[in-house]
């Protein structure tokens, strides 16, 4: 009850910014109408900009009103598509108390939400969709699924959802309407007052919904199942991020997709490694703050403690058993995912992908931009590799690393030369069939030679670098051992368009 009337006062105060709005604008209209009756000119410079302030503000509230929701995201899944996971959300629903959704999406986030349109300032529900995130299918056990589903419908039995939309819209008004009073310095610092003091208001009321849908958690699945789905997914949040910047990244680069974009990250968090690191972010202390919209994993994990527990029979069955077929499954979510332009390359293993995307992100550019660069600086017929240490050979190694910095617009640092070389060395190895890049789930992709060794070059470049005159012969020698000839020249050099684009200009 405490949480409705919070969530009441909040819809006050949604009420109340648009008050403010119509009261700045009938202040416009009152000036501008007494200003134009008296005819002397005597205030114009105030209407003008009370006139303006209420020009910006009614844009804002414009723009606002025109955006479109779109498409809800995931892929819808009927009780015909995936029987035994409506069974268990209808289920749930019942013990909660709550109607269950009408739609299933599930999506490719870990998160799980729910979300319900309504009229009239949320006193006419009209449809209820839950979305379901298959990274937390393929990694969550079936209790700790069932906690996080209780968690959602919680939120649909304490009626959280009637008034989320028209918050949510006056959250993203205020917004528009600070952002379009950056010219009016003073109604803006007004406004950003008020838009604080909603937020607040209605952050703590999500933070105590957040807290009364842990308490159905608990009553659906025990105390241990919900502290356990809890504490996995503030660690598998992180972690999906990781994998996305570090390995999903790598598909453009690759111009291959992963049948199986899921796989994957569950290959991540499984990893022993990985799985302390995660442990240690959950272990982390954040600083909290009133803005927040969920409270606290340790408010939370003691909440749920306070609960009279749940005695069930454990299921500790994979949460992907819950779908029809897993692998069909995630394979379209994989493709939902993914864009179109992803879409129109060819599948390949995680393996493949890091191998051939590591390669475009960190080699091909450095030994491209070393050799045309050196055939440019001793003017050599063709961009060969030995071109820019021949270069160095001739005291241009400083020339070498400006060009660098000025043609092909690497930023300046002073051991850029050393980077670029040991990456172009690479390289060369790659290209030769000598060296590749390997997957590891544990850590970041290492360059391995055909036995398995770990190839590590920076400090060899460095040398170069430091002194030419002994270490030029010397890698020349490597290379040549290692079946690259003098005549060498990177693959990306000989692209036309990156050739021309590189030629100096007149």
């Amino acid at each position: 009850m405490r949480t409705t009337l919070r969530a009441l006062v909040a819809v006050a105060l949604l009420g109340g910014f648009y008050l403010l709005v119509g009261l700045v604008v009938a202040a416009a209209v009152v000036i501008d109408v007494a200003l134009i009756v008296r005819g002397d000119g005597q205030g114009l410079q105030a209407a003008i900009a009370i006139t303006l302030v209420a020009f910006a503000l009614i844009r804002a509230l414009v723009v606002v009103s025109r955006q479109q929701m779109g498409e809800p995201p995931g892929i819808p899944v009927s009780p015909d598509d995936e029987p035994a996971l409506w069974q268990t959300v209808d289920q749930l629903a019942e013990q909660v108390q709550t109607a269950p959704p009408d739609e299933i999406r599930i999506v490719g986030d870990v998160n799980a939400a729910v979300s319900e349109d309504t009229k009239f300032l949320g006193l006419k529900a009209t449809r209820r969709r839950m979305y379901i995130g298959m990274p937390l299918l393929t990694t969550m056990t079936v209790d700790e699924m069932r906690s996080i589903l209780g968690h959602e419908l919680g939120h649909y039995s304490g009626s959280h959802t009637r008034l989320g939309a028209p918050v949510y819209r006056g959250r993203t008004s205020l917004v528009a309407t600070v952002q379009g009073l950056d010219n009016h310095p003073l109604v803006r610092k007004i406004f950003v007052g008020y838009a604080k003091f909603f937020f607040r208001v209605s952050q703590s009321v999500s933070r105590r919904q957040e807290l009364e849908a842990d308490e159905h958690s608990v009553a659906i699945a025990g105390r241990a199942a919900a502290s356990s789905a809890l504490r996995k997914v503030h660690g598998l949040a992180p972690a999906w991020g990781y994998f996305i910047e570090n390995y999903a990244r790598l598909i453009g680069p690759a111009n291959a997709r992963p049948a199986d974009m899921f796989g994957g990250f569950h290959s991540l968090v499984s990893d022993p490694v990985r799985q302390r690191e995660m442990a240690a972010m959950i272990s982390e202390e954040r600083e909290h703050s009133p803005y927040d919209s969920h409270p606290s994993l340790p408010d939370r994990l003691a909440n749920i403690e306070r609960q009279p527990d749940r005695q069930i029979e454990p299921d500790e069955r994979p949460a992907i058993v819950l779908l029809r077929d897993p692998s069909s499954a995630t394979q379209k979510a994989t493709e939902w995912f993914l864009s179109e332009e992803a879409l129109a390359m060819p599948t390949a293993s995680w393996e493949d992908i890091v191998a051939r995307g590591m390669y475009v992100v960190s080699n091909r550019n450095p030994a491209a931009d070393l050799a045309l660069l050196g055939q440019r600086l001793t003017g050599a017929p063709h961009p060969y590799l030995d071109t820019a240490f021949e270069a160095m050979l001739r005291g241009q190694s400083e020339e070498l690393r400006a060009a660098l910095v000025n043609v092909e617009g690497w930023p300046d640092d002073a051991r850029l030369l050393d980077h670029v070389i040991a990456r172009a060395l690479e390289a060369a190895l790659i290209e030769h069939g000598s060296a590749y890049w390997a997957l590891s789930w544990s850590s970041q992709p290492r360059l391995l030679d055909l036995n398995g060794q770990e190839l590590k070059l920076d400090d060899f470049a460095a040398a170069i670098v430091a002194d030419p005159a002994s270490q030029v012969p010397a890698v020349r020698d490597w290379l040549t051992r290692s079946g690259i000839g003098s005549d060498y020249t990177p693959q990306y050099s000989l692209d036309p368009a990156r050739s021309a684009d590189a030629q100096p200009t007149a």
